[in-house]
């Protein structure tokens, strides 16, 4: 039995699409609130996480009733392509309500585009397990998140030949006033529509579904969409694991959210060199992704996990002791990007192990579920230390360090949701 990785590809290409515009809207949208509309930082930040507690709620309802729709289209395939519409629809009005300037009309679609990319991520993710064998399945989401890269790295190849920038007193780089964000906008909504035509006309979802019939599920066909409950040592494993995606998700974003402060006030280096390192880590996440899917094969996937979380917290626990920019750095977060992609490739696949056929997606809901609510924590939390603790940011990878170690602790605990050997 092997990965069919043309298929997992093209099904890679609904993933393509959704960070293509996430990694734009980080970079473009806070820059439109506090530099076109005025708003404050506080005020940005508030609107910048209303993605993260809609994702709370509509990623796990969306996952499951994309597990009970049956469609011409199939189950995920209308969800994507309804929701791939409806989004660069929306983006180009975000455009038109940037050049003129309109508050109201801007936020409005940003809130409606907010809500409709929380539709169909979950479906998106799910089809890959969908239909791929279980054993295959860390291969496959290996491929998913390097086609996904691809994604953030068309827009910020898109942001960066568009959009002119200058630096600041400080060395911070930000855009030139007085230039337009809509080609910005329309390139991006016709990649992100593009991908997902591609992945509609490529793959017959139904047609699929039928083909790979008894091959994908170990759970008996009229089991699959039953929603049973799992036995309680199965349960146990899954919360687990959800608790070690939290912790792990707390220790990381902790990370990347505050560090370009980190080395402004401890390190005494430029936001620019702060970029090259968490650059480092991205470039080497996606360089590890494939051969760590391959790797979990022989090691199994939770000893992966394992040994991406012990990498990670070395590096963090390293990091505590410089005190100047160094050449190091650039290595330890190399390191940081392999147990990052250790750790990611694996750890959805153990997730939707434990699930059976018909709640993939609702499983899939889950797993988002408490990433997502790690990443609106911690920053919460990191920040209050940060600001009330006299170690200032030094405590952040001390903070790391604790939360990473912890993830350690739940996920040693975990008996379920390894592969099972392919006969």
């Amino acid at each position: 039995m092997k990965l069919n990785v043309k298929r997992t590809t093209l099904i890679g290409f609904a993933f393509m699409s959704i960070l293509a515009f996430w990694q734009m809207y980080d970079q473009v949208i806070p820059y439109l609130l506090e530099n076109n509309f005025g708003f404050s930082t506080l005020q940005t930040n508030s609107i910048m996480s209303v993605d993260n507690v809609l994702a709370i709620f509509m990623l796990p309802l969306f996952g499951a009733l994309s597990d009970r729709t049956k469609t011409p289209l199939g189950k995920r395939t209308p969800y994507i392509l309804v929701g791939t519409v409806l989004s660069t629809c929306l983006l180009i009005f975000l455009g038109i309500f940037t050049e003129n300037l309109n508050l109201t009309g801007f936020l409005v679609t940003l809130f409606l585009l907010l809500f409709v990319m929380s539709t169909y991520r979950t479906p998106a993710v799910a089809y890959m397990p969908d239909v791929t064998p279980k054993p295959l399945r860390s291969k496959g989401n290996a491929i998913i998140n390097l086609v996904g890269y691809i994604g953030g790295i068309f827009s910020t190849i898109v942001m960066m030949f568009l959009l002119k920038s200058e630096k600041t007193e400080s060395g911070e780089s930000v855009y030139s006033e007085g230039q337009s964000f809509m080609p910005v906008f329309l390139i991006i909504a016709s990649f992100m529509l593009l991908s997902v035509l591609i992945l509609v006309f490529s793959i017959k979802e139904n047609a699929l579904l039928k083909s790979v019939a008894g091959t994908v599920d170990d759970t008996p066909e009229e089991e699959q969409g039953k929603g049973e409950k799992l036995p309680p040592a199965v349960f146990r494993s899954l919360i687990l694991i959800l608790l070690s995606v939290f912790l792990w998700f707390m220790a990381y974003n902790a990370v990347t959210t505050a560090f370009s402060r980190y080395c402004v006030e401890e390190l005494g280096a430029d936001l620019g060199v702060s970029s090259g390192y968490l650059l480092t880590a991205t470039i080497s996440a996606i360089a590890a992704f494939v051969p760590l899917g391959w790797l979990s094969d022989k090691l199994g996937r939770k000893k992966t996990v394992l040994l991406g979380i012990l990498l990670m917290t070395a590096c963090y626990g390293i990091a505590i002791t410089l005190t100047s920019a160094t050449p190091l750095i650039y290595l330890l977060f190399g390191i940081v990007g392999v147990g990052w992609a250790a750790i990611n490739v694996n750890s959805f696949p153990m997730v939707v192990e434990m699930a059976k056929g018909g709640d993939v997606g609702k499983y899939t809901g889950f797993y988002y579920t408490f990433s997502m609510a790690a990443q609106i924590t911690t920053p919460l939390v990191s920040g209050f230390l940060i600001d009330h603790l006299s170690a200032g940011y030094r405590i952040l990878f001390p903070y790391a360090v604790l939360f990473s170690l912890l993830s350690f602790v739940t996920m040693s605990f975990v008996k379920h949701g390894d592969s099972k050997t392919i006969k």
